[in-house]
């Protein structure tokens, strides 16, 4: 018998992998950025001050808008049985009157930073939907002997 040498047969057809993976990348980036850009117009709310509320002009009006400023002294006004407050919000050149329901928050005061989230009226009133109350982020722990509340008393006065 003779002996015969088997020689391998190459492959002449290219791989496929490459190509696979390629396309599978771009779909799934391609999806990530429709994700993306096109959920985030409908979603965003953005963050703006009275004096930029005031120059959208109608395109504020009924539109989701966050509103960042100052409780103007000497304007709040508190029905505690009807759970209604009322205040003007200023960034030192413009005001908006804020209209809110539900109780605020405890630290809420006249001159106090404050950031509101709703929407503006065709006449002008700020309909807040849900009001925070800007603070530092310091934080200081109690001295020893003393409880949080009176730490919490003395951070009011120190700000008044």
């Amino acid at each position: 018998m003779t002996e015969q040498t088997i020689e391998p047969v190459e492959n002449t057809r290219p791989s496929r992998r490459p190509l696979l993976l390629v396309a599978v990348a771009f779909v799934a980036l391609a999806a990530f950025g429709f994700i993306l850009v096109g959920g985030l117009d409908e979603n965003i709310v953005y963050f703006v001050t009275p004096t930029e509320l005031h120059e959208k002009g109608d395109e504020a009006v009924d539109a989701p808008v966050r509103l960042g400023g100052q409780v103007a002294p000497g304007s709040v006004v508190w029905n505690a049985d009807a759970l209604d407050l009322r205040f003007r919000m200023t960034d030192g050149q413009r005001e908006v009157e804020v209209h809110s329901s539900g109780a605020p928050p405890q630290m809420f005061r006249d001159g106090i930073g404050v950031i509101v989230e709703g929407r503006l009226t065709r006449a002008g009133i700020f309909e807040s939907d849900n009001l925070m109350v800007k603070h530092s982020n310091e934080y200081r722990a109690p001295p020893e002997g003393h409880a949080p509340q009176d730490v919490y008393r003395t951070l009011i006065r120190e700000e008044s």
